[in-house]
């Protein structure tokens, strides 16, 4: 197989040709003459195309002996937005992989994550992605230390563990290699200092992107004590694989198409956590959307229409934590939004780990699956169903009977959540959505969606029409009813 794989070489050239950035991270491009690969939009001269060759991944062009090019940054590409629309075992294994689960687990873990053995894995990356899941876990680290050498202040040895290299002189022979200068270089003559565990980054986004309404549902939703938001910000804390920690997001629109970027402010106890907090973080943002596809599709509907026009490149807020978003969805069942957060305060105040982050109101980690599991039902802040609901759920996923780190099928996670008492389609869906990053969830009995829809002259069933994107559809139903972020917003010191 070569390391084209199913890309399409005609298509792939005119995308260049023409500097299609929205191919930008779906694939690369390699010249043979030069050794470089670039993104499709770089503005270098267009090679002849007897002298290029498409990949699929940078891993895979890395493979092939090719240099990252200093001009476009190919490596610092938002992710493949197909990704998430097949979620075939490639693209789960993606999002294990950029989550640094084989630098904590190998992979054997990851292999474990995804349902095959770790043979068969290598066999099928290789063919789908052009690279091995060790080549693709390399590839990420050389990315990872590539933003933290040139957007922070860190020092090199740190950014070295930060990205996750073991050592140093296999971190300086990695970039060596794949970008043809040493880390100092790429640096340049800024200096490092000691930034005691704060990296301020940029999240690349695809663009256009409404940050501002992504911020506005964050804000109406926030839970006291996890989270916090006001005018352009919104943070929260962070339960990372090494050591807690807290990021602040600066959220506003980024109108013009291309790719864009999100400044991230981390505080992490552990900064070998910075890779999976960065991808915790854009998988929140729903950095890897392809905005333009989506509005596309959506913006002749006649009952939608209006709506994408008046809001381009909306998102799909995701999440940093799966279990957290499957417990916060048992929580909101048949409750107002206002109750909801109430009540996942209190959660969290009885049951949360405290954590000292030095962020006014970010006091707690939500609480994860083994406490909640071992709580007393009666005791919940809720209904007693839905108290019982909450800790059958927690001991399912304490239990790995349901995992929601993105690995397994989405179809079998459903049918494992819909097995649980207390657990319907609306819950079931829901987590679909924000949790695994499903594109095409439809709510046909959120009694909110029938609202906004009867106002629009509309009914559920134009949903059929919304396919492949229909959770970017009711997103932009419920957009309708979402309140401004402003100096009244909902913070964790208003509830």
């Amino acid at each position: 197989m070569t390391p084209t794989g199913h890309l399409d070489p005609d298509s792939c050239y005119r995308a260049v040709q023409s500097r299609d950035r929205r191919f930008d991270g779906v694939f690369y491009t390699a010249v043979s003459t030069t050794g470089i690969y670039c993104r499709p939009s770089c503005p270098a001269r267009t090679p002849a195309a007897r002298n290029v060759t498409f990949h699929a991944t940078a891993a895979s062009a890395h493979a092939a002996g090719y240099r990252a090019c200093k001009r476009c940054l190919p490596d610092a590409t938002p992710g493949s937005p197909e990704w998430d629309v097949a979620a075939d075992v490639a693209g789960r294994a993606m999002r294990l992989i950029a989550d640094g689960l084989v630098d904590r687990e190998g992979v054997d873990g990851l292999a474990r994550r995804v349902g095959y053995t770790p043979r068969h894995l290598g066999r099928l990356l290789t063919q789908e992605l052009g690279a091995a899941p060790l080549a693709l876990a390399r590839a990420r680290r050389a990315q990872s230390a590539r933003v933290l050498i040139e957007t922070t202040d860190l020092p090199l040895t740190d950014v070295a563990f930060a990205a996750g290299f073991t050592s140093v002189r296999q971190f300086n022979e990695t970039l060596r290699e794949i970008y043809a200068a040493s880390p100092s270089e790429l640096r340049g003559r800024r200096g490092g200092t000691d930034s005691h565990g704060t990296v301020t980054m940029r999240l690349p986004v695809r663009t256009p992107f409404a940050g501002a309404r992504l911020l506005d549902f964050l804000a109406f939703h926030v839970v006291p004590g996890v989270e916090a938001a006001g005018p352009g910000w919104y943070a929260r804390t962070l339960d990372l694989p090494h050591a807690p920690g807290t990021v602040r997001l600066e959220l506003v629109d980024l109108p013009e198409p291309g790719t864009g970027f999100v400044t991230a402010e981390f505080r992490l106890q552990d900064l070998r956590d910075t890779a999976a907090a960065s991808e915790r973080v854009r998988r929140l943002l729903d950095a890897d959307c392809d905005p333009r596809a989506v509005d596309e599709h959506l913006r002749p509907d006649p009952v939608l229409g209006p709506l994408v026009r008046a809001t381009p490149g909306l998102r799909v807020p995701g999440q940093v934590d799966g279990d957290e978003t499957a417990f916060r969805t048992v929580v909101g069942q048949q409750v107002s939004v206002t109750g909801a957060r109430t009540v996942g305060g209190r959660i969290v105040a009885a049951h949360g780990r405290p954590v000292e982050t030095g962020i006014p109101g970010l006091t707690h980690l939500f609480p994860d699956a083994t406490t909640l599991a071992a709580v007393d039902p009666e005791t919940m802040p809720m209904p007693r169903a839905r108290g019982r609901a909450m800790v059958g759920l927690a001991a399912a996923l304490a239990e790995e009977r349901v995992v929601l780190d993105r690995g397994p099928d989405r179809d079998d996670v459903r049918r494992a959540l819909l097995e649980l008492p207390g657990i319907g389609p609306w819950t079931a869906d829901y987590v679909a959505m924000r949790a695994l990053g499903h594109p095409d969830v439809f709510l046909p009995t959120d009694l909110a969606v029938k609202k906004v829809l009867a106002g629009l002259g509309g009914t559920v069933e134009d949903a059929e029409r919304w396919r492949p994107w229909r959770s970017y559809a009711l997103m932009h139903l419920w957009n309708t009813l979402m309140p401004a972020t402003g100096p009244e917003a909902p913070t964790v010191e208003d509830d």
